[in-house]
Parts: structure tokens; sequence; C-alpha cells
């Protein structure tokens, strides 16, 4: 099979989408479709015509056609397969089958019409691994974003000590009564060349020979860093740097101390700690778990260097096994003893202005118990090729609180129509899925159910299943009952928050 071009267009011939998989002038394929409604006759139940050179295979949308251009040597059942699945394809992105939603996702009926098709010849997929394609996420993008982040994360980091350092010197050196050891070294020819200031008299020869552009240009990059008071010193770190005329270079670093220099939310006191969970669960039809893995992660953040030494008792009232690890630097042997978070070396503060982790858990298994949220889907043949679909969620662990739940239903691909008959909450359709958003779901409304119809569907059509939601309460029932300085035991004022979402729950 050799096809030429996929396009979908008006009865009268006009091009909304046209993709050309192989070598062809504009003129020629404009030439192309032109002919194609001048050979469309009254009577004809086929749906392909030829003329001496090509073979014209379509199918009607409503008031369009999928129209696929193929060469006449190529294989008519072969053809009629892959415009089946080029129509259905097109209904996947077009809510509606009008010229102006055509147009609205050319780019991704484009990005559609590549994967089915390369270099003229049929791909082995089928719809749903078009759609996964299509929507999938770069890994390496991810991977490259990451140690990006890390990158100027370390960069902030390492220019924050060195301000630190700086300003301990220039506080020394007063007390001694000398000169700041920049101008010092920058005078005597000797020391950190790098991260010294120049300081003469503005009546001076050399000072007069400095362009003036370039010093606008620090000056400006100095007082864009200039967040708060506290972020004095860095400022004037990278005024240094910026002043040996590489500016540019110093522009991913600024923006890191940047973001690292942003307000502190209101409700975070000077310890404040996170909980953090992240679930990744598989269930089957019938209730089954296939895959059921809950990870978690507390970090600590100290903004005040006087609580650089404390310990945070953390309460462990789960009962099921979880797989619980500290960071190497805490001490293993208190807090497998007394719940106590704290470091092995006692003179040593945890670091400041940063977010620490400190403890990690993860749960595994397939006990029906562990699942935070069930959902049953029951689906069933009706009367005219139709399904009649029950679908019906229930809280399975009472102390949990989940908020923004979407309950996201795929849907058969095609002309369908769909009613629904009974739901809480409220409903919407996307595409091709019908999303169910509960604003709550906690002990008091634990279960809810939807019933709707589709015409025409099979049972199959409606999965998978995904589940999202937001909480700011723990599956695993870790909390952090009190903090206290490590020297004396003296309680400290903390403040904690906790976020659980799923990264995968879907029922297949």
């Amino acid at each position: 099979m050799v096809l030429i071009a996929a396009t979908v267009c008006t009865k009268a011939g006009k091009a909304l989408v046209s993709r050309q998989f192989v070598e062809m002038t504009k003129a020629r394929i404009e030439g192309l479709l032109a002919a194609f409604p001048k050979l469309m006759t009254g009577g004809r139940q086929h749906t392909f015509v030829e003329t001496e050179s090509v073979r014209y295979v379509y199918q009607p949308l409503d008031k369009l056609y999928m129209l696929l251009i193929t060469t006449k040597a190529s294989n008519i059942l072969e053809d009629l397969e892959t415009l089946r699945l080029f129509s259905r394809v097109v209904p996947e992105y077009c809510t509606q089958l009008t010229e102006m939603e055509v147009l609205n996702q050319a780019f991704n009926l484009l990005f559609a019409f590549d994967e089915i098709v390369a270099l003229g010849y049929r791909e082995s997929v089928n719809l749903a691994q078009v759609r996964s394609f299509v929507e999938m996420d770069s890994h390496e993008e991810k991977i490259y974003q990451a140690v990006r982040q890390t990158q100027e994360r370390e960069a902030a980091n390492r220019m924050r000590e060195r301000a630190k350092e700086l300003q301990r010197e220039k506080l020394e050196a007063a007390k001694r009564g000398q000169p700041p050891r920049s101008s010092s070294a920058f005078s005597g020819g000797f020391g950190n060349s790098s991260l010294a200031s120049v300081t003469m008299p503005a009546s001076s020869p050399a000072a007069e020979k400095l362009p003036s552009t370039p010093v606008r240009e620090t000056q400006a990059a100095s007082t864009a860093m200039k967040l708060s008071s506290r972020g004095a010193d860095v400022d004037s770190f990278v005024s240094r740097l910026a002043k040996e005329g590489d500016v540019a270079a110093l522009a991913p670093q600024v923006t890191a101390v940047a973001k690292d220099k942003a307000p502190i939310p209101s409700d975070h006191k000077d310890v404040h700690l996170r909980f953090e969970e992240r679930l990744s669960l598989t269930l089957g039809r019938d209730g089954d778990i296939q895959n059921f893995e809950l990870s978690g992660l507390l970090t600590l953040r100290i903004e005040n260097e006087q609580f650089g030494r404390i310990h945070v008792h953390v309460d462990n009232k789960d009962t099921r096994p979880l797989q619980l690890q500290t960071h190497p630097n805490v001490d293993k042997e208190a807090f497998r003893s007394s719940g106590v978070v704290g470091l092995k070396q006692v003179q040593r503060p945890f670091p400041l202005h940063s977010d620490v982790g400190v403890l990690k858990w993860r749960l595994t298994g397939n006990d029906d118990k562990l699942p935070p949220l069930s959902v049953n889907c029951w689906p069933s043949e009706g009367a005219g090729g139709g399904c009649d679909v029950n679908i019906e969620y229930e809280l399975e662990q009472d102390h949990l609180v989940l908020t923004d739940v979407v309950i996201n239903i795929p849907l058969p691909s095609g002309n369908t129509s769909l009613v629904v008959h009974q739901w809480e909450g409220s409903y919407t359709q996307k595409g091709r899925t019908l999303l169910w958003s509960i604003p709550v779901v906690n002990k008091q409304q634990k279960s809810a159910s939807l019933e709707f119809t589709v015409t025409p569907a099979i049972p199959n059509d409606f999965f998978p299943i995904t589940v999202t939601w937001t909480s700011d309460t723990s599956l695993a029932q870790l909390t952090a009952v009190k903090v206290t300085q490590a020297e004396d035991g003296s309680p400290v004022d903390f403040s904690q928050d906790i976020s659980f979402r799923p990264d995968k729950y879907e029922v297949v």
C-alpha cells in the first residue's frame, strides 16, 4: 500500500486538513482534491472511485469526508481498513464534526495521522496506541529539567555560602579596623581577583576611561536582585561577579537565587514540615489489586539558625507494614526506639533555607484494604447496540478527606449519543472522555454513583478508568507530634502541611 495523502474535506472538495506522505507539489495535491467532487455520482454504493492514476477512498463524516488518496496498485482491503482507523481518529479529537472544530484541532489530527502512516505505508497501530503516542510525555525532557533544576539549586547554594563568607570577612575586617578584603586584594594585586570590586576616585584617569554602558547594565542587574533586605549580601556578591564583565553567564544563577529568596508563605513558621505522598495503583474490573505502591517523603525546612539543632518527634499509628528509611545523617537508633528524627552529630545543624528530606516510607502489597478509594464500573449491553453504565465509588479509609476528585471515563469513538440518567456532583464531556467531578469525599460523604447510557457502545469502550484528587490528609498515618531543641528539649513552634495525590490510579 502506498498512501499519497489523507485529507478531511468538505463535500465541495475544500481541504480542511491534509497530510501528504510522499513528495508532491502543492498544485498537484490541490488538483487531485478539486477533481474528487466531480467524480462523485449519485446512486453509487461504493466508498471509492478511481482515475487513471490514483484511487480515492472515502467515508462520510456528517457534512465532511475522510478521504484517502492512494495509488491504483495498492490493496483495496488494506485501504478500507486504514480508512476505518482514520475515521475513528477524527471524532477522537473533534467533539463536533464541523469545519471550525476540525480547523481548531488541526495540529492534533496531523500528529495522529503521522502516527498511522509513515512514508506512505500503514503502521501497525490501533486507536489506543495513537492516542497514547500523541499525548506521551518526553522522558528525556523530564530528566533534563530535573538535572537543570538540581544544577541551579547547587549554584544558588554555592553563591549563598560564598556571600556569607564575604559578609563574615567584612565584619571581621571592620572589627580590626582594616579595609575589606576585596578592596585590599585588588589594590595589592593578589587574592581572589574574580571576587574583587574596583574602588577608585571618580576623578582618576582610570575612572574616566571606564565605559558607561557596561556600568549601567551592571547596576540594572544588581538592582533586579533586590528582593528584600535579607538578600542584600547575595546582591552584593552577584554585583561583584557582574563587574568582571560576564553578566549573561550569571543569568541562570541569578534566577536560581531569586527563586530561593522567594517570600515564605505567611502560615509557615521558622520550622516547617511537609509530608508528601504519591500513590500508584492499578485495579482490575473485579476490584482485584494488580499493582499498589505508596511512597512518601518528610521534608524539613528551617529559616532561623537558632532552630538548626532540633528533634522532630514522629508518631506512626499505621498498623500496616510500612517500610521506613531515614536519611544517612539521621540517628537511626533514636528513630527506631522513640520515633525521633535528629542528626547523628548533635553539634551539626540542619541546613538553612532549603528543603531537606529526612524520612522516606513505602507501602506495597495486594491487600484489598489498601486502596484509599474503590471504583466499580458495571457496563451492560442494552437494546439497540448501546450500553447502560453504572459507576460507583466508595471511600475505603475513613480518616482521609479527598478534594477535587475527578473520575475520567473513556467513551467510544465515532458518532455516539450520551444520556446521563443519575449523578451526584457534576459531569462534563471533554472530547471522548466523560469527566465526573466530586468536590469532597470524606467519612460523611463516602460514596456516590453515576448512571448513563451510550449508543452505540460495547463494555470494553469504558476502560481504562482513571481517577485524580488532591488531599491534605495522609494515607500512611504518620504525624509530627512535636519539635524540640536538641540541647535542652524545649518545645519549638512549627508548622506543617500534607499533600497526598495519585501519580497513577486506573481501573483496567
